[in-house]
């Protein structure tokens, strides 16, 4: 802490210093060597790997156990008893945060090029990144709740090292403008040069993948945020898929998700490429709701993921008690360290999922909630490189059946989306917080009241460097900072 606080006397110092330097510092003090500021495609390509790569740490860690995925086979680590130490909030928060400011940062430097002879490309950065932020600060509100938004990432230009929080309804409301703003300016489909294209790590340059992945994450949180009327969410995605589709395009296959897909060789690497075996899997095993649900699936999925037990996949109980210690079954394959799918953002399957809810819901109409859904089904499948199974849409628990309510619809569709959310940062939370699906066993050890965590409490520097603002966030909430309070979307 006294580290800390010397960092940020020493930050408000240089401030004071800059700001008395003579007029003519820059001049003098200019390399002429150098670039005046980093160039869009160098923030780009470094700031996407560095979220991917920390987001696969936490979700694996985090997430799966979280969501039975799978369970720890340590009985101190209790995240699958719904028991999550304050200092595990710590690390996101940091990541997301650092990694805002550099695509904030492509977002200026674009700016301040595009006025320059043969750089209007430089649009297509500002757009890409719009997505990104929108992508990565869904993730912080999603997860946090109320958190600093506009006046975050201002301690460089503006001094402001005691952030306000901005309620999360304003965040998602800013978040719809900025993808608004994307899509129009990758509208102009302003190609980046050739010698560019391979700095960006997602789409190689392609811009209207770029613009087809920001309508589709629009409609991601749409979706999130359409329990709340105020959101206005319903009327927009109508609008988005079906009165004006061709103004909002968006993905059309399995070729136009956006994966960052790791490969072998250095810098590109997977988070779990430097683990050992025993790191990666050694301590846990896939759950008995995980194995069972795609065992009676016959999902052809299981054979990328899953070791067998005597030619079987078996899973074992998560949340168990304490001391009642579990032998490993089935566990993850030593060749999804280094799965290039393990890097995905949003896919075309996902997509598929959410059209399907909201046909079921009536946000789009008309529109056939089956074709979705079955679309789904199969990409998920096919994503893997793997072929549907015949008949696989007509088996138990896969069939959709037009005369169930549509809660049951609703729970089929989000149960399959939880299995294409395998390795995709927090989704699988976020959407079982919203919806209350999949329906996961209740382990006898579970702790926090038997309910999921609602959220993750704020780090512990920001309740003590910024107390004022902090207790003003939590009040916002309805309080307390716990992990049962729920944040403005989650009406489930």
């Amino acid at each position: 802490m006294k580290r800390f606080k010397q960092i940020m006397l020493g930050a408000l110092t240089a401030g004071i210093l800059l700001s008395s330097c003579t007029k003519d510092f820059e001049d003098v003090n200019t390399n002429p060597n150098t670039l005046p500021e980093t160039r869009p495609e160098l923030l780009l390509e470094s700031a996407i790997f560095a979220l991917k790569t920390a987001t696969q740490t936490r979700e694996h860690r985090l997430i799966h156990e979280m969501m039975q995925v799978h369970v720890t086979l340590s009985n101190s680590d209790e995240i699958h008893r719904y028991i999550i130490r304050p200092s595990e909030s710590d690390y996101m928060w940091n990541v997301w945060y650092t990694q805002l400011t550099n695509i904030k940062d492509v977002y200026t430097s674009a700016k301040n090029l595009v006025l320059l002879p043969n750089q209007t490309y430089n649009a297509s950065y500002m757009g890409i990144s719009r997505i990104l932020e929108a992508w990565v600060t869904s993730l912080i509100t999603d997860t946090y709740g109320n958190v600093p938004y506009t006046e975050a990432n201002r301690g460089r230009t503006d001094n402001i090292f005691q952030p306000k929080f901005d309620d999360q309804k304003s965040i998602y409301d800013s978040l719809f403008v900025r993808l608004e703003e994307a899509n129009t300016l990758l509208a102009q489909n302003l190609a980046l040069p050739a010698a560019l294209m391979t700095r960006d790590p997602l789409f190689a340059g392609d811009i209207i993948k770029w613009r087809k992945f920001g309508n589709s994450l629009y409609l991601r949180l749409l979706l999130r945020a359409s329990g709340r009327a105020e959101s206005n969410a319903a009327a927009k995605i109508q609008q988005m898929v079906v009165t004006s589709p061709a103004t909002y395009p968006i993905m059309a296959s399995n070729a136009e998700s956006a994966i960052l897909r790791f490969t072998t060789t250095a810098p590109f690497l997977s988070a779990f490429s430097t683990y050992r075996d025993f790191d990666f899997s050694g301590e846990n095993g896939f759950t008995e709701f995980f194995i069972n649900t795609l065992n009676g699936w016959t999902d052809p999925r299981l054979t990328k993921w899953a070791t067998t037990v005597g030619g079987v996949y078996v899973g074992i109980p998560s949340g168990y008690a304490p001391g009642a210690q579990q032998d490993r079954q089935s566990y993850y394959l030593a060749a999804l360290k280094n799965e290039p799918l393990t890097g995905n953002i949003l896919s075309y399957a996902e997509l598929q999922f959410i059209l399907a809810e909201a046909a079921v819901r009536g946000f789009v109409t008309p529109a056939n909630a089956k074709t979705y859904y079955e679309n789904g089904v199969n990409n998920a499948i096919t994503n893997w490189a793997l072929t549907v199974p015949a008949g696989h849409l007509t088996k138990p628990g896969v069939i959709w059946v037009d005369a169930e309510t549509n809660e049951q619809k609703i729970n089929k569709i989000v149960t399959q989306k939880y299995f294409t959310y395998f390795f995709t940062d927090f989704q699988s939370w976020f959407e079982h917080r919203r919806t209350g699906y999949p329906t996961l066993p209740a382990g006898v050890g579970l702790q926090n009241g038997g309910v999921m965590p609602t959220r993750f409490v704020y780090p512990v520097a920001v309740q003590s460097l910024n107390k004022t603002n902090y207790d003003a966030a939590v009040a916002g909430m309805g309080g307390p900072d716990n992990m049962s309070t729920k944040v403005w979307w989650d009406v489930n």
